[in-house]
């Protein structure tokens, strides 16, 4: 008599994270202010100027999520110009964390944010705060009248140092679209005991609101 066969089913893998194929073409708020770091920090964060931002990504796009990044100008091979590396960055959305992290080595994590934004007139006021779990990360509050503006283009790169997601390759992006932008009041507050604690003691020299932008990345 045979006995009966018995399959055991193989052991499934990691679920996978779908994320939209690159380009992103994203629409939507973005609030930079730039600071000026007399230390180093480590050697992905050297002494010199860095850009923090929170972002909203809004519908039309096709992934809709807050994001809060910290990012530094280095070189371009050659000489010719400069780009912006991500030392930093966290967003809402797994779809995005995924993406970001496989398509162009953004090293992305998760966390919560809170957003409101009142307008008057041409004159808008916005308050953000970002948190992982219950630990704050940094808070900002911003006036501008950057949705009065004309709207202008924009263009720009990022290069990236490789991570685990990319097998350890570098990658860059490029970035072009426009937007409204103006100088805005801005006030940031950097948790001391959080992840960009190490921002607390730099000097912030300016701020900037891009309005209403749109923008294809990849």
């Amino acid at each position: 008599m045979t006995e009966p066969t018995t399959h055991t089913p193989p052991e499934a893998g990691p679920a996978r994270t779908d994320y939209p194929p690159a380009p992103w073409q994203m629409v939507g708020q973005l609030w930079l202010s730039l600071f000026k770091l007399g230390h180093a920090v480590d050697d992905l964060r050297p002494a010199g100027i860095y850009g923090a931002a929170f972002v909203s990504y809004e519908p039309g796009s096709p992934l809709t999520y807050s994001e809060l990044l910290v990012a530094r100008p280095v070189p371009v091979p050659g000489g010719r110009g400069r780009r912006v590396s991500i030392t930093d960055i966290w967003v809402d959305s797994p779809a995005s964390v995924a993406g970001g992290r496989e398509l162009w080595a953004i090293p992305k994590g998760l966390c919560d944010f809170e957003l409101d934004t009142a307008h008057r007139g041409p004159l808008s006021t916005t308050d953000w705060t970002a948190s992982l779990g219950r630990r704050p990360i940094a808070s900002a509050s911003f006036t501008d009248v950057s949705r009065a503006m004309l709207r202008i283009p924009f263009t720009g790169s990022t290069w990236q140092p490789g991570i685990d997601d990319t097998g350890g390759e570098e990658r860059t992006a490029v970035l072009r679209g426009s937007s409204k932008a103006l100088p805005c009041r801005g006030r940031w507050d950097f948790a001391a005991d959080g992840p960009l604690g190490w921002l607390r003691g730099a000097r912030q020299l300016a701020s900037f609101r891009q309005a209403d932008f749109r923008m294809s990345f990849g």
